[in-house]
């Protein structure tokens, strides 16, 4: 057990102060750059082909964009059973595609790498009713995630101000996605499915880190019945450190193999779940013991407060 006591309470206002220059520095680039919406949430067409060899295809955009009328998203992959590379390109077409535009588009990207074999796999038209339903369900899922985690952390600590705790625990999970979101937004990934799987799992991930300190804070207040708020979260989050760097490193290490392997065989799908995972396990540590915690003293300390008032 680690038995130094790190004042994480004492300097909650750095903490605060660091998360809020770095939502703010996030909004702000959202705003400059502004999200791209995957065309699964927006509806439009996907159109997916192999090529042999090496190719940038991106080279062809504007060509394509001229024929199509419409800007497009090309992401370009590898299919890893047979070695054979292909890429998609996406864009909103409120009518479609006719087989016409589809024949003319595969032309011209078969005269442009005329010696990488350029084919047509599938074609798709993606409905945005479905896409918004699915989103919709996943943001209900979401919230009610939080209500739950409410209700759960207020019945199972009610010796340390459940309720209090809960709402400390969402607002550092609200943290977390916040930091997801501008991964999206900062790399230009697309929000997709692979954004709602993200922050479903960095949910689970992330509260149980800070349940851990819960716990922590609840068995110290029985054995020291005569410390502060503040202390006892010091105790706890030093107690509770290696154990949350520890599970964050093997994790985190887990995911750079998986973002290095999607890196050298470009697999932007993968990528764009690997890397905001691992930026989001880093904010969820440091959320869990820095924001979380901390904002959970200052209530109790503000409650504290404003008990003694009424009393005088």
């Amino acid at each position: 057990m680690n038995n130094k006591v790190y004042d994480i309470s004492g300097k909650k206002k750095i903490w605060f102060i660091i998360s809020l220059a770095l939502i703010v520095a996030i909004a702000v680039i959202t705003v400059i750059k502004g999200v791209e919406i995957a065309i699964e949430f927006k509806g439009g067409t996907i159109i997916s082909y192999s090529y042999e060899g090496d190719a940038s295809i991106k080279d062809a955009q504007s060509e394509i964009e001229d024929l199509l009328k419409t800007p497009v998203v090309i992401q370009e992959g590898e299919n890893l059973s047979n070695d054979s590379n292909s890429f998609s390109i996406s864009f909103s077409y409120d009518t479609g595609l006719s087989v016409e535009d589809q024949t003319a588009l595969t032309e011209l990207l078969q005269e442009k790498f005329p010696d990488n074999k350029v084919e047509l796999l599938d074609s798709n038209d993606v409905n945005p009713t479905s896409g918004k339903e699915f989103f919709l369900k996943c943001a209900i899922a979401s919230i009610l995630a939080a209500a739950l985690i409410i209700i759960y952390i207020a019945l199972r600590f009610k010796k340390i101000s459940g309720w209090s705790a809960g709402v400390c625990a969402v607002i550092g999970l609200l943290h977390n996605l916040i930091f997801v979101f501008g991964t999206f937004v900062i790399m230009g990934y697309e929000i997709n499915a692979n954004f709602m799987a993200v922050i479903l799992t960095i949910l689970g991930y992330s509260v149980n880190d800070t349940i851990v300190i819960y716990d922590r804070i609840r068995e110290n207040k029985n054995n020291m019945p005569k410390a502060s708020v503040a202390e006892l979260v010091n105790v706890s989050t030093s107690q509770s450190l290696r154990r949350s760097i520890r599970t964050s490193v093997t994790t985190i290490s887990t995911m750079l193999i998986v973002s290095i392997v999607a890196s050298i065989y470009h697999v932007s799908s993968i990528l764009s779940f690997s890397i905001p995972m691992i930026v989001g396990m880093i904010a969820g540590t440091y959320a869990s013991l820095c924001i979380a915690s901390p904002l959970w003293v200052w209530w109790n300390e503000r409650k504290s407060k404003s008990n003694k008032k009424k009393k005088k």
